[in-house]
């Protein structure tokens, strides 16, 4: 069994699993910060990003360079469509791929990169609200990128400079790989790529090939969200991605699954293990509401799902107690209307007390119940909302800030230190998003809001799940500094690289196979003597088939006169004399290597060596099948055998 490591973003995992003959993907997470070296991407044109100074290293006479770099406030931006760092292509060869296992929908953006122009013709699976979700945070980022020419292959792009990003200043200096970064895919190669998926549901078991049985279980973290169990006959693997202990919207984990793993594969713990989920939403709500009492509004970039359906719930009832329950909510986005309808008829994924609210019956989020009062409002963009009222709360994206309607109102309002952008995604660091809208006078807080497991909860549960063997990303492992969180488990721990693959302890005992029913009615068991506890035996004779990954006994031909059975090696005179019965003749015999001993025999005219060495006779031959059929003769002429 062996593990390949493919993302370098462990928030954002992407591993293969090769077991059993199988290769199977997990996750196929799109690390998204190289964004973060370009610049944003406005729905409207900005004077401001047109009219920054363009940038050029020292002593650099290149023309090919020109226009692709500005720079603004003392930092260097590459002034083109942004780039995403999809996961390793070279490492595995994506067209061997059998399956895909989506945990979330945070960690399926890569998937196009990975099924479309690749040759995969594998199985994707994953749970319906991952599907759909993922579905909706492809489509908007899609439709934010497109709005600028920003998706497929074609059109131009600044390319130059990662020629020369060794002597650009930090930190585009530090890039990983920019020559593998890619525009987004194409709506057509999405739609494909989704098309692909098969849903799931939990505690439903998939027959992989006959190989193994794959079973989603809840993880406790989002909508839908599924940590993996493989199970063989004889072996298991846990795969614990983007999973939470804490009680949230979605269904609780579900540890008893998980447990006596012979592998545990944890990935996707939390990007703030500093910042208590709980604490950073109350901080929110306070921001919000003394932004909002001095009259100015609050901008949150977020995605459209998952911990926006909390901080609808959380802030209009922290503005509502405030007395502002007047102040419009605002989601901005082009799946605005169809994520926040779905999230509403999720019952079956959400947690206990959702689902009693469903039974009363009552939506399980108040966000339908706050657009039916006018309190909430959702548009496909901002220019569909004729009567924007501030201030107001707006929810839009990208939380990159690289791109999406978030853009254009922190242009509009970054003058006014009345309003405030609060950061609540994770998947950035706050200060580098906001690095291209500098001199910044409205007001920032970072209150990010992540409900993966920390450190701390990660190794309680690698103790209670008592795994036989461990494996973790390299960010994840002991060292790198004292002080810094780690997981640590008194089980052999096997850590992974990007790009690298490590072998797991975990090694194929047994296998299970079936007996066909006519062995089975042949034999007829007898007590074996000096056995215990009654133990019997029957003697068969059977043919081994595996096809499928299935093995079967079955009943053997009938029987045919025994194959004659060779030994010792060949006498290289008599070899030379069959092969002139055989019509290949013109043989010549060379010694072999000194201190080897042994004999060349050499057919020139059919391109053929017969090595003899005393333990051992290699036959090089590059000539036709009938050739090779006149050597199996021969050889089997000239060798003593019964």
């Amino acid at each position: 069994m062996k593990l390949y490591c493919l993302s370098s973003d462990a928030a954002k995992p992407c591993f293969v699993l090769s077991f059993k003959e199988l290769l199977i993907m997990l996750d196929c997470g799109l690390s998204a910060h190289s964004v973060l070296n370009f610049l944003p991407l406005p729905p409207v044109p900005s004077t401001r990003l047109a009219s920054l100074p363009t940038y050029t290293p020292p002593h650099i006479n290149d023309p090919l360079l020109e226009g692709e770099l500005k720079e603004c406030c003392g930092r260097v931006f590459v002034d083109s469509v942004p780039e995403f760092c999809p996961p390793l292509d070279k490492v595995v060869d994506f067209s061997q791929l059998d399956v895909i296992l989506i945990s979330n929908y945070t960690c399926m953006m890569a998937l196009p990169f990975i099924t479309e122009e690749t040759g995969f013709k594998g199985q994707v699976y994953a749970t319906e609200p991952t599907l759909q979700i993922g579905r909706f945070y492809l489509e908007e980022l899609s439709e934010w990128l497109s709005e600028g020419g920003a998706t497929g292959e074609g059109g131009p792009g600044a390319r130059r400079w990662k020629e020369l990003v060794h002597l650009l200043p930090p930190p585009l200096a530090q890039a990983v790989r920019p020559r593998a970064w890619r525009r987004l895919f194409s709506a057509a190669a999405l739609a494909r790529s989704l098309a692909r998926v098969r849903v799931v549901g939990y505690d439903e078991r998939v027959d992989l090939y006959g190989a193994l049985d794959a079973t989603a279980v809840s993880s406790g973290f989002c909508l839908g969200s599924a940590n993996w169990v493989l199970r063989s006959a004889h072996e298991k693997v846990a795969y614990v991605s983007g999973s939470s202990t804490l009680t949230t919207h979605p269904r609780p984990i579900n540890q008893a699954a998980l447990r006596g793993a012979d592998l545990l594969v944890l990935a996707a713990l939390t990007q703030t293990p500093a910042h208590n989920p709980d604490h950073m939403l109350g901080d929110l709500c306070v921001h919000a509401a003394l932004t909002l009492r001095a009259g100015g509004s609050v901008l949150l970039p977020v995605y459209p799902s998952g911990v926006l359906y909390d901080l609808l719930e959380c802030l209009s009832a922290h503005l509502e107690g405030a007395g502002l329950g007047g102040v419009p909510l605002y989601v901005i986005s082009p799946v605005a209307d169809a994520s926040l309808a779905y999230s509403n008829i999720l019952a079956e994924w959400v947690s206990g007390g959702k689902q009693a609210r469903v039974a009363l019956p009552e939506e399980p989020f108040p966000h339908a119940a706050l657009a039916r009062a006018g309190r909430l409002r959702h548009a496909k963009a901002l220019h569909h909302l004729p009567d924007f009222r501030q201030p107001c709360v707006v929810f839009a994206g990208h939380p990159s800030l690289r791109f999406g309607a978030a853009v254009h109102l922190l242009e509009l309002w970054a003058s006014n230190p009345a309003h405030a952008v609060i950061f609540t995604e994770p998947d950035f660091p706050y200060v580098e998003a906001l690095a291209p809208f500098q001199p910044l006078a409205m007001k920032a807080f970072h209150c990010p809001i992540d409900t993966s497991l920390n450190y701390s909860q990660a190794n309680k549960l690698v103790r209670e799940l008592r795994p036989r063997e461990l494996a973790l990303p390299e960010q994840y492992a002991a060292g790198g500094g004292a002080g810094r969180p780690h997981v640590g488990a008194d089980v052999p721990t096997v850590v992974v690289k990007r790009g690298a693959a490590k072998a797991a302890a975990v090694r194929r005992r047994a296998a299970r196979g079936t007996l066909c029913g006519a062995l089975a009615a042949r034999a007829v068991p007898r007590e074996v003597a000096g056995g215990s506890g009654g133990l019997r035996a029957a003697p068969l004779a059977a043919e081994l088939r595996v096809r499928d990954a299935r093995v079967e006994l079955v009943a053997p031909p009938a029987p045919a006169r025994a194959a004659p059975l060779h030994w010792s090696s060949p006498d290289v005179e008599a070899l030379v004399r069959a092969l002139a019965r055989e019509g290949v003749g013109s043989a010549r015999v060379e010694a072999g290597a000194e201190g080897e001993g042994g004999s060349i025999v050499h057919l020139p005219r059919h391109d053929t060596l017969v090595h003899v060495e005393p333990h051992a006779t290699h036959v090089f031959c590059e000539g036709r099948p009938d050739v090779r059929q006149a050597l199996r003769r021969a050889l089997a002429a000239c060798l003593p055998h019964v």
